[in-house]
């Protein structure tokens, strides 16, 4: 069971590095269309998205990965905690 937690807390924690490489990305002209930042944002916009819908961006300032990246956050310590009550420890 340990190591089913472990992959998925890892999975959380990979998938947060994502999100902060894409939002550096929007740092650099043009480097989101290149083939590296067109595959990120395959995999970080679905999950931004519905992030985008609740919290608009305040003049240039888009701080729905901000938000997201807390609730990977929280999600991650929920899954430790989930596996510490399983556990029986």
């Amino acid at each position: 069971m340990a190591f089913v937690f472990n992959i998925l807390t890892t999975a959380l924690q990979l998938y947060s590095w994502i999100l902060i490489i894409y939002i550096l990305l929007s740092w650099f002209p043009g480097a989101r269309e290149s083939s590296f930042g067109q595959i990120l944002g395959r995999l970080a916009e679905p999950f931004l998205e519905p992030f985008r819908k609740i919290i608009p961006p305040l003049g240039m300032i888009d701080l729905s990965p901000l938000v997201a990246i807390i609730v990977l956050r929280f999600a991650s310590q929920g899954l430790n905690q989930l596996y510490w009550i399983l556990a029986g420890l």
